[in-house]
């Protein structure tokens, strides 16, 4: 599925990385080596299979070091490839272009890296009911774009920081005396359009959420931490529809299927973004 951010999101960030690259007097061996007036055309080349993320970043990082550069981008985020795909062909002022180059690799490299990894968790749950959300262990500075590269690869997003959702934690619970008295005041406190989550670390605490129901202070989401495989077909099936079950806690690609076939109706994985290796993209002169 093709997606993609508005540019006012990206901007800054690519904007922040090519500072840092170019550091306090820019580009010295561009400067050195390249004469003034060289053009340069090359292609960034897919080195493995994955799918795209971030490929405006490589737009916005040449366009910001050459803003009369051509920047054909051949394929938009979301988009599968295989290896030795040409994902985009720029050409533009040889230095301008040498000192966006591992900005723009860096971004793209990275966000497609996630999209990839997120669509093996996707895939190894299809047939089930389960869909892959990402969580807010992302890189500072980078969360909306890893984000997005979630949602290229065919996961869903969690919420995005601390404003946009209630999730009550176990210190939340700890402070608060119990889990059912957190439920109350989050419920309490909660607008209308806020939704309200609640992790549980056992099946006591769940029959504690579950009483709520009968006072109208039910939470909308249940998470499950670190639930064995038997004690969650267990929730499932007392909760039987009640509430949104939500598995989290040690998921990888070997034990993700088996925790979607319990019926839960999502599993949180931390890895989408935070141990997704970057994937392998070059420029290549053409």
């Amino acid at each position: 599925m093709s997606r993609s951010l508005p540019d006012v999101l990206i901007e800054p960030v690519v904007r922040m990385a090519l500072a840092e690259d170019l550091g306090r007097a820019g580009d010295v061996t561009a400067m050195a080596c390249i004469p003034a007036d060289a053009r340069m055309k090359a292609g960034f080349v897919a080195r493995k299979p994955g799918v795209l993320a971030g490929i405006d970043c490589v737009r916005l990082a040449v366009l910001a070091m050459d803003p009369k550069a051509s920047v054909d981008l051949r394929l938009k985020d979301g988009a599968a490839f295989e290896a030795g795909a040409v994902l985009a062909v720029v050409e533009a002022e040889a230095r301008a272009f040498l000192s966006a180059e591992r900005t723009a690799l860096n971004l793209v490299g990275r966000l497609s890296g996630v999209a990839t990894l997120t669509q093996a968790y996707v895939q190894a749950v299809d047939g089930t009911k389960a869909r892959i959300a990402d969580t807010r262990k992302t890189t500072p500075g980078l969360r909306a774009l890893e984000k997005h590269a979630v949602a290229c690869g065919g996961g869903m997003n969690h919420r995005f920081g601390l404003d946009d959702a209630i999730l009550i934690k176990d210190n939340h619970v700890a402070v608060c005396g119990g889990v059912a008295e957190a439920v109350r005041r989050a419920k309490a406190f909660a607008p209308h359009l806020m939704k309200v989550e609640v992790e549980v670390d056992g099946l006591d605490q769940l029959d504690a959420v579950l009483g709520l129901i009968a006072e109208g202070v039910a939470p909308d989401v249940v998470m499950l931490d670190n639930f064995g495989l038997e004690d969650l077909k267990t929730a499932v099936a007392r909760v039987a529809g009640r509430l949104t079950l939500e598995a989290s806690g040690g998921v990888n690609l070997t034990t993700v299927r088996g925790i979607a076939e319990t019926g839960v109706d999502v599993i949180s994985v931390g890895a989408l973004t935070h141990s997704a290796p970057v994937l392998d993209i070059g420029l290549d002169a053409l």
